[in-house]
């Protein structure tokens, strides 16, 4: 009697004997197990014993033993909207729900959370860029002009500006600021492509910052060519990064890749409304990023602002 484990062919022996009206204890000894492993099993379940019923039983409360999940209602819910609705990163999540991200992927491959790999950052891959064709110039100062403390991030107000389009087709087209050091990120519809625009977006964007703009890194794009009104009128400089160097402005691709989350490419920029425009910015700027040590942009961006 060293196991109480009975096997199928132990249930039907009992069946057997408790149809023979044997007594419990008579099973006992002829199995070799106790009289309380018997007793139990024959109430196993109400009404007659079956050693099929009491099997399958059996195997239901096996499968059931063992680690509990830990994802409860509540918690899937959560998952799924940071990551489908706010477009937050596997990691992201981990971190602020405290489990292993790996874990959040068993999850998705076991079929437990509603996400599917497009909802995932960059469908789980990672895509060769485009050509650019939307035009360029070659004027201004360069980025090898720039501070050296720009460059290390250890001081505010410095942002990096690019553009980002709905398509092929003509239409509206969003400016995006990222500020370096908290990774800000200011998303402002545009009328245009043009230089007009993302005139008028810089402008209206150092009337709301003002001191806390200092300078603007941006690429050779057409619509920056207004540079020199841009320096004028709102005394913030701007230096320019080398032809086909993104890794210049690493901060505002990194960020423009989130942003297309909510802004896939080909959807026209005219569809999304001023509320939604708004709400992306608080998406943008709410989520805890890795390389702030799990803090948000905006927390470190009013920590540093100027009044």
């Amino acid at each position: 009697m060293g196991t109480t484990i009975l096997s199928f062919e132990d249930r039907v022996v009992i069946e057997t004997l408790h149809h023979e009206k044997h007594s419990l204890q008579y099973i006992a000894d002829y199995l070799g197990f106790s009289k309380t492993t018997i007793f139990n099993e024959v109430h196993r379940l109400a009404g007659e014993y079956h050693a099929v019923k009491a099997q399958t039983d059996h195997e239901v409360k096996l499968s059931h033993r063992g680690r509990k999940t830990i994802l409860t209602t509540n918690l899937k819910r959560l998952i799924e909207e940071k990551i489908k609705i706010q477009k937050w990163s596997i990691e992201q999540v981990a971190h602020v729900v405290r489990i292993a991200y790996k874990t959040i992927y068993n999850w998705i491959d076991q079929g437990l959370l509603d996400i599917n790999v497009t909802d995932l950052p960059d469908h789980g891959i990672r895509r060769k860029r485009s050509k650019e064709t939307r035009g360029s110039f070659s004027h201004g100062r360069s980025i090898e002009d720039r501070p050296a403390e720009i460059s290390d991030r250890n001081t505010s107000g410095h942002f990096e500006a690019d553009t980002v389009l709905s398509g092929k087709r003509k239409g509206q087209a969003v400016a995006t600021f990222v500020e370096r050091k908290s990774r800000l990120t200011i998303v402002k519809r545009l009328n245009g492509r043009d230089s007009t625009s993302m005139t008028k977006a810089i402008l209206e964007l150092a009337n709301q910052l003002g001191d806390n703009l200092k300078t603007l890194t941006v690429d050779h794009g057409k619509e920056f060519a207004n540079y020199n009104l841009i320096e004028e009128q709102a005394g913030v400089p701007l230096y320019f990064a080398h032809a086909y160097s993104p890794h210049e402005r690493g901060s505002n691709e990194n960020r423009n890749r989130v942003l297309r989350r909510f802004i896939p490419k080909g959807q026209p920029i005219d569809e999304i409304t001023d509320d939604e425009l708004i709400q992306i910015n608080w998406y943008l700027n709410c989520r805890p990023l890795k390389c702030l040590n799990w803090r948000t942009p905006i927390e470190i961006f009013l920590r540093n602002l100027r009044y």
